[in-house]
């Protein structure tokens, strides 16, 4: 089941702004070199090994620029690629081949590399019960594509933006005047505007946690930038009565010491934030 922010809709209106942005009023070496009626194909290889993203993606592309072009899906979003395999195949007007070249590209690479490090970081938790969460630290407008690559390559989303879910931060606590005030505060919000979203309340330390846990009223607590003695310690005060969730500075070396904490969720900005994108090319092949 796809996620609610990924829609035919939002794919395609994506798609529609990455193309206006890179095509303009022509692919003009295209259209000056290569003949209008030119058939050719292409292979798409990978030079990288990881974890293949972004290849529904791609044919959603290739449909867009020209809907006659012919796609082949050898290896599907997910699969453990190395480097020297052929992710698909296309056929069809050379023109329409090279359009869509660069921004099938752009966004497997990219995708791919998101998947891969989240593949990774999500193995490195495996046997906990903590679960993988990616962040709003992500490229504008390329958000809808990161979050579903995490989701590739085995992560869970976190909120998608600022409208699906509360998460009071530090800066919400402090300026509204502690844990307590901001906790009432979105609370009389919520029942003033009929919305119904679940509330989050960032945590620095343990009276901050309790301060939370006695006010009550939300679902999840996350613990900011906590040692994993003040993790435990937090989880055990919690008690299973909230959600918890590890945030802050979290790294490949450090990610299973804070699961065996016992939280629930671990959220990592490096998931989009701190990529390598796996190298990809589109090549032109003869039959």
């Amino acid at each position: 089941m796809r996620p609610t922010y990924l829609t035919e809709k939002s794919i395609s209106d994506f798609i529609a702004l990455a193309l206006a942005e890179d095509i303009g009023d022509g692919d003009h070496s295209s259209l000056a070199s290569i003949p209008g009626d030119a058939q050719n194909q292409a292979r798409l290889l990978v030079k990288g090994d990881g974890i293949l993203a972004g290849v529904e993606l791609a044919g959603y592309i290739f449909n867009a620029v020209d809907p006659g072009l012919q796609v082949e899906v050898l290896l599907q979003d997910g699969a453990t690629v190395k480097y020297g395999d052929v992710a698909l195949t296309v056929k069809g007007k050379a023109q329409s081949i090279l359009t869509a070249e660069r921004l099938v590209l752009n966004c497997m690479q990219r995708m791919s590399g998101i998947a891969t490090y989240t593949h990774h970081l999500t193995d490195l938790i495996k046997g906990t019960n903590a679960k993988l969460l990616d962040t709003r630290k992500t490229t504008p407008n390329f958000r809808i594509m990161e979050k579903w690559a995490v989701l590739i390559g085995g992560g869970h989303n976190h909120r998608f933006g600022l409208f699906d879910m509360i998460i009071l931060k530090d800066n919400h606590v402090d300026y509204a005047g502690g844990i307590k005030e901001a906790i009432l505060a979105t609370q009389r919000y919520l029942q003033e505007k009929s919305k119904d979203l679940r509330i989050e309340v960032e945590t620095r330390n343990l009276d901050e946690v309790r301060q939370a846990i006695d006010t009550g009223g939300i679902h999840r607590i996350m613990l900011d930038n906590m040692t994993p003695d003040m993790m435990r310690e937090a989880v055990a005060m919690i008690g299973g009565k909230y959600e918890t969730e590890a945030s802050g500075g979290i790294t490949e070396t450090t990610i299973r010491s804070v699961a065996e904490c016992g939280v629930d969720y671990i959220s990592v900005g490096a998931l989009t934030h701190s990529i390598k994108s796996i190298d990809l090319s589109l090549k032109a092949y003869k039959v």
